[in-house]
């Protein structure tokens, strides 16, 4: 972030504090050392236990972005017990755990690589065996980097769908639903390659309600949602008729019975597979907390599961702002109020920007119509992947002196935003958050400050 500068609200530096502070919670090799304790050969996951004498060969199968440090963090736990894994992720590791195969793979968009490692996972959780026990790692970007289409669909097919859905947007779990139904390794499918090994799952959660069966499309999960559901789905997004034949063909043949299901959360395969919650929004949120109070604020979570359109999502926001601006008068502390969760961008323009730039934007231009020069205010939104959409920022901040300089640099930000273009404009105020990735997902998260002025 840039340095404060004149007429700058003073809130800079703290809300910097608050969101590294909150990225540093949910660090993934930390978040694993949390969760897991190991004392000779008992191993203790989230309170509950295994003994490893009970079997015979231990696995990992690590994809998404926080894969290479879960893994190393879950192989130094497991020391000379772990017989072999798998890591799938976006970038290249340079440090790599002994007994770990290292695979990159393609994000946002799947790619050869990614049906390559969905092979690779599948092949080896089925070396496991009735006496094996398959760790499992999945953090968000693991739909992207783990992805086998379904047979009689090309990798390409499915992208086309999954890009419409996108540029519709669609949230996650809809998105998601129909991955499961055109995949070979989701919707549980990997649980059932490992069967009837033991398959034990930690997950980073990056959906709104951390539903295990939307995180990474479920592999190792139940999926509740069916071929009706997909349908239903392409068609209330206008994508059903334009969606490849084969696609169509597929969830038809779905509909009608004559291919089976994902497997569904009481299927067999599940009674011995455990899922467990490493970390997730809520993690971030309190730490962010914590940050907050240590600086003097009087902290308030408002949410950890935003949704919904980022532009209305920011202005129902900027009208509370203006609501909280009396309380304020009154507090012998400033506000910093927090939210989280993942929101949307309906593509209308032919800009450039993701959704944390999108409501900050979108925020800015809302409080530009607000009678709020008594308020002392700042917003900020990132990614915590420190990726916002399909640009290199992990979001924006913004406060009055926004738009002073907006003013003086004769840009109109209701014109930016009509176009999509949050990047471009926050590029030309200097409001870009650049963290580069982060290598964690818990979705995105929402920081207001706010005072009497």
């Amino acid at each position: 972030m840039d340095k404060s500068k004149p007429g700058e609200s003073g809130f800079l530096a703290d809300a910097e504090a608050i969101w590294r502070a909150a990225i540093a919670a949910v660090e993934p090799g930390r978040l694993v050392r949390e969760a897991v304790a190991r004392e000779g050969t008992v191993i203790r996951v989230k309170g509950k236990v295994f003994d490893l004498a009970n079997y015979e060969k231990v696995l990992l199968v690590a994809f998404g972005k926080a894969a290479p440090a879960m893994a190393d963090a879950l192989a130094e736990v497991l020391g000379d017990r772990l017989e072999s894994g798998l890591v799938v992720a976006p970038e290249p590791v340079a440090v790599k755990a002994p007994r770990l195969e290292y695979v990159e793979a393609s994000h946002p968009g799947p790619d050869v690589r990614s049906v390559g490692a969905a092979r690779r996972a599948l092949e080896l959780a089925g070396t496991a065996g009735e006496k094996g026990l398959v760790f499992v790692c999945i953090s968000g970007g693991g739909s992207a980097l783990l992805c086998l289409p379904a047979e009689g669909i090309s990798l390409e097919e499915k992208r086309r769908v999954t890009d419409g859905l996108l540029h519709a947007g669609a949230p996650v779990h809809e998105l998601n639903a129909v991955r499961k139904h055109l995949s070979a390794v989701k919707g549980g499918r990997l649980a059932l390659a490992a069967f009837p090994a033991t398959v034990m799952t930690l997950a980073i959660s990056d959906v709104v309600g951390d539903d295990p069966g939307t995180i990474a499309s479920g592999p190792t999960y139940g999926d509740a949602s069916t071929f009706a559901g997909a349908r239903e789905i392409l068609e209330r997004h206008g994508l059903w008729g334009s969606a490849p034949a084969s696609v169509r063909a597929r969830i038809e043949k779905g509909v009608r019975g004559e291919i089976e299901e994902t497997l569904k959360p009481r299927d067999p395969v599940f009674a011995r597979a455990y899922w467990f919650m490493a970390g997730d929004n809520l993690t971030a949120l309190r730490a962010a907390k914590a940050e907050a109070d240590k600086r003097g604020f009087e902290t308030v979570f408002l949410s950890s599961s935003d949704s919904g359109e980022a532009r209305k999502i920011a202005a129902n926001y900027a009208a509370f702002l203006a609501e909280m601006a009396c309380s304020a008068v009154s507090l012998p502390r400033p506000l910093c109020l927090l939210a989280g969760g993942e929101l949307t961008v309906t593509v209308k323009g032919k800009g450039k920007g993701g959704r944390n730039t999108e409501f900050v934007l979108a925020s800015l231009v809302e409080m530009g119509k607000l009678d709020a020069e008594d308020l002392d205010w700042l917003i900020l939104s990132l990614g915590t992947d420190g990726i916002d959409g399909p640009t290199d920022a992990a979001g924006a901040w913004a406060d009055a002196s926004t738009l002073e300089r907006s003013r003086a640099l004769g840009l109109d930000p209701g014109a930016y935003l009509d176009d999509n273009d949050s990047y471009a404009y926050f590029k030309r105020t200097g409001n870009l958050i650049m963290t580069g990735p982060t290598g964690t997902n818990v979705m995105d998260l929402r920081v207001f400050l706010l005072r009497a002025g």
